[in-house]
């Protein structure tokens, strides 16, 4: 049975290997992706999550699972779906609206 993706949802994903000053590990990430890509592709586009809290303009800030943290919106993966280890949870609508507010300015 094939996994159910969801926008917006939060997965644990394994993001390694990594070059340079990209995100490593294993971390939630948030979909990105439409639902639409979501059920016909094989692949996700995500932002990885982090606690670090710079404030940089690309990146949202949002509550998830009691810790406060920043979506990286300077970070968008397109990965495989065999990288989601497991689902989180989904963000709320609020940060929902953020993140596409601030991704439709940064590709204006």
């Amino acid at each position: 049975m094939a996994v159910v993706v969801e926008r917006f949802g939060v997965y644990l994903v394994s993001l390694d290997p990594t070059v340079g000053h990209e995100i490593s590990k294993t971390r939630p990430c948030v979909v990105i992706s439409p639902d639409e890509l979501n059920r016909q592709l094989r692949t996700v586009i995500i932002a990885p999550r982090t606690t670090a809290r710079h404030g940089y303009p690309t990146r949202v800030t949002c509550r998830f699972a009691r810790k406060v943290g920043e979506v990286v919106l300077d970070q968008l993966r397109t990965v495989d779906r065999a990288r989601l280890v497991k689902r989180l949870g989904t963000l709320d609508s609020k940060a929902a609206a953020n993140i596409l507010k601030v991704v439709q300015e940064m590709f204006a």
